[in-house]
């Protein structure tokens, strides 16, 4: 469908002539619509061209020569339907969020009457204003995680536009954004530095302009949780090893999972006998992971999450509801996946969480109703 827009002015010439004119907006790449408000036309794309229409044609030399435009720019004029039509291009763009005034000069008809000068205004298309981030702005202890990445909302579409985000120190992010463009969702491709302060900055650039135009829409700083000092702590294999050699089977018959939220470990056993012992991450402070003992209420393969739009390969419920479960590192549909090294800190909006490989083990080895111990 094509939108464009109308401003009409009629002008009497010493009581004798009546001359109307009408102008038009016509997208080249995008189909918008354009409102109008008296001799003011809204939300002009940077590569619209500007059609003013006239009731007669006019001598074109009586026009050319005076046309200007404000904030100056330089223009294409051409003219067509024998000079009833004055085609206004600009030779790069109109900026972006530009209020602008094009002003036609007294001219005269082809009856050489005097047509009286107009000036038109027209405003381009705001760029999109951030209404909400995350982080919150001065944040501290923050742990980026794929149920917890950086997520922008706008209050418009970003459509037409290139969003670059900037952080310092630089972390390259992985990028999901929704089919409306106005919320995307940062992830760093590899772990921040920890207990460091990272400066934001975002611009947005109109799509077909050099990236000399970009204007920044919003700044931020957040900072990363502590490195925490484990003086005499074993690393994670040496955990998951003596987790194996020295759990105490609360259960001595039978399949069952032992999960220590204290050392992010799970430990599962068959006739009070470990069988193997995995890293986990459970829920992060304020969503923890309801502890007592519990059971397998169903499984799936690979579920997908409504509420967080991820999906969560090998899915065990160990709630009734199945809004609690032990799964491997989530996934976001367009493939990235969350990282390992958020395994043994708590992270997870409750879930417990298995690294790659262990999460298949427990998801082929449980049953349906193999009781789990989570303290």
């Amino acid at each position: 469908m094509s939108f464009r827009f109308l401003l009409a002015a009629v002008i009497i010439i010493s009581g004798i002539l009546c001359v109307s004119y009408t102008v038009q907006a016509y997208p080249e790449i995008f189909d918008v619509k354009v409102t109008t408000d008296k001799d003011q036309a809204k939300n002009i794309h940077p590569n619209d061209l500007i059609k003013i229409s006239f009731s007669q044609p006019v001598l074109v030399g009586s026009y050319e020569e005076g046309i200007t435009v404000e904030p100056n720019i330089k223009m294409d004029l051409s003219w067509s339907g024998n000079n009833t039509e004055l085609i206004v291009r600009p030779k790069n763009f109109w900026d972006p969020e530009t209020t602008y005034r094009l002003n036609l000069p007294e001219g005269r008809s082809v009856m050489l009457t005097q047509v009286a000068k107009k000036t038109f205004s027209f405003s381009t298309i705001p760029y999109p204003k951030v209404v909400k981030f995350y982080p919150e702005p001065e944040k501290k202890n923050v742990v980026l995680d794929i149920e917890d990445p950086i997520v922008i909302d706008l209050d418009r579409s970003a459509k037409g536009f290139d969003l670059k985000i900037v952080t310092r120190p630089d972390a390259p992010m992985i990028i999901q954004s929704n089919p409306d463009k106005d919320q995307f969702k940062l992830l760093p491709s590899q772990p921040l530095i920890r207990g460091q302060k990272y400066d934001v900055k975002i611009y947005a650039n109109y799509l077909d302009h050099t990236s000399n135009h970009a204007k920044q829409i919003y700044a931020s700083t957040f900072e990363t949780l502590p490195a925490v000092l484990e003086t005499g702590k074993q690393d994670s294999a040496a955990i998951v090893k003596q987790a194996k050699s020295y759990t105490v089977a609360k259960i001595q018959a039978g399949k069952y999972i032992d999960i220590n939220l204290a050392d992010q470990v799970m430990t599962v056993f068959n006739d009070g006998k470990a069988l193997e012992a995995f890293r986990i991450s459970s829920g992060q402070k304020g969503m923890e992971t309801p502890v007592g003992q519990t059971k397998i209420f169903n499984k799936a393969r690979r579920a997908f999450s409504k509420k967080y739009g991820l999906f969560m390969p090998y899915w065990m419920a160990i709630t009734a509801d199945g809004s609690r479960g032990l799964h491997e590192l989530p996934e976001w549909p367009n493939g990235y996946k969350e990282g390992m090294d958020h395994l043994g800190i708590p992270v997870s909006h409750g879930c417990v969480r298995l690294g790659i490989g262990a999460a298949e083990f427990v998801y082929n080895w449980a049953d349906i109703g193999t009781p789990v111990v989570i303290y």
